[in-house]
């Protein structure tokens, strides 16, 4: 494992730990080894929520056709010790594109259930079965900012619950998702689907492509974690950086680690390596101040599947990249994003 940015997670100090109102032993169990994919079989409920589906940032209050109201299921997996005395802190996950999994987001949800932390599985594509079904049209219609509207709805779900400490809730998401995690960080997006206030105290990406930018880089103040493969072909580390570097601007503690010889979805349950879809690492693209999404040789906006389909066809590369599980690297991210949630839970802790 290489480190790449900034070091900016760092131990706390007990005296840190003991506040806030999870305990200590929560916080240190993130460092530890996560239990077991045997060990855990956390009950969870289903929650109906109201969001919304608008293709671009730009439609968000342009009316009913541009941002039409989409009910949404959330799988909420809350541990034993949650109450209303005694809330405690959560985790949003954000799936990839091949939806939701049950050896990665279930099996994380469960995790943190099992470690005293509530988890929120969101599952953007299920509902919205009549946009699209299949893998590539779900990718053309189904859009990031669709996946951030759920996100900052569950968010805002979990900030009303009693049982759940609304200041202490991470994102954090896969490919697609982190993608979508790694925009969510910037206050242009927050501000515009969470006008309300609401904000998660920490980000964490696993293997997102690092494909689009924003003009505005006023991020919310929260920490970013961005993890690599060091044999992802989806990921550009350079580019990555870069982005990192216009967040930390921004305002927000941002840390890179990129894992040597790891593949993308190295927490998969398949074997690697396997060569699949396409890399979109060549594509560039802007986000205006606006909320319009643009790529950046022509400025052409990507205001609806038709545009999409011709900018990330002109762009992307068809021969794939590489994916393949790896238990250790797996086990290497847990620590790091064990890190990131101790200090991002134990800083928003009230006393």
């Amino acid at each position: 494992m290489k480190r790449q940015f900034w070091p900016a997670f760092l131990a706390l100090p007990l005296a840190l730990l003991l506040s806030g109102t999870a305990t200590a032993s929560h916080f240190e169990r993130l460092l530890q080894e996560w239990p077991s994919r045997q060990a855990v079989d956390s009950q969870h409920e289903e929650v109906t929520l109201t969001s919304h589906s608008p293709f671009m940032l730009s439609d968000v209050g342009e009316g009913p056709e541009a941002n039409p109201k989409t009910e949404i299921s959330v799988d909420l997996y809350l541990p034993e010790t949650a109450s209303a005395e005694t809330p405690v802190p959560a985790v949003v996950l954000l799936h990839g594109a091949s939806g939701v999994s049950s050896s990665r987001e279930l099996l994380y949800a469960r995790q943190f259930a099992e470690m005293g932390i509530a988890a929120a599985v969101v599952d953007v594509f299920a509902p919205r079965r009549d946009m699209a079904t299949g893998f590539i049209d779900r990718l053309l219609n189904i859009t990031e900012t669709m996946m951030l509207a759920d996100a900052y709805t569950t968010l805002k779900h979990l900030d009303e619950r009693p049982e759940v400490d609304g200041s202490r809730v991470a994102l954090m998401g896969f490919s697609y998702g982190g993608m979508a995690t790694v925009f969510a960080a910037y206050e242009q997006v927050a501000e515009t689907l969470a006008p309300d206030g609401q904000r998660f105290a920490a980000h964490a990406s696993y293997y997102g492509p690092c494909i689009a930018r924003f003009d505005d880089n006023e991020a919310t103040g929260a920490p970013v974690l961005m993890m690599l493969g060091g044999e992802d072909e989806i990921t550009d580390p350079e580019r990555c950086r870069e982005i990192a570097r216009e967040i930390e601007e921004g305002g927000s503690p941002t840390d890179i680690i990129v894992y040597e010889n790891a593949y993308h979805k190295w927490d998969g349950s398949r074997p690697g390596p396997y060569r699949i879809g396409r890399n979109l690492a060549p594509c560039e693209f802007r986000v205006d101040e606006q909320g319009n999404a643009r790529e950046g040789l022509f400025g052409l906006a990507m205001d609806g599947p038709f545009m999409r389909k011709v900018i990330l066809g002109l762009c992307s590369e068809s021969e794939g990249y590489l994916m393949g599980r790896d238990d250790k690297v797996r086990a290497k991210s847990n620590r790091d994003v064990g890190e990131l949630l101790r200090q991002a839970f134990s800083d928003h802790g009230s006393s």
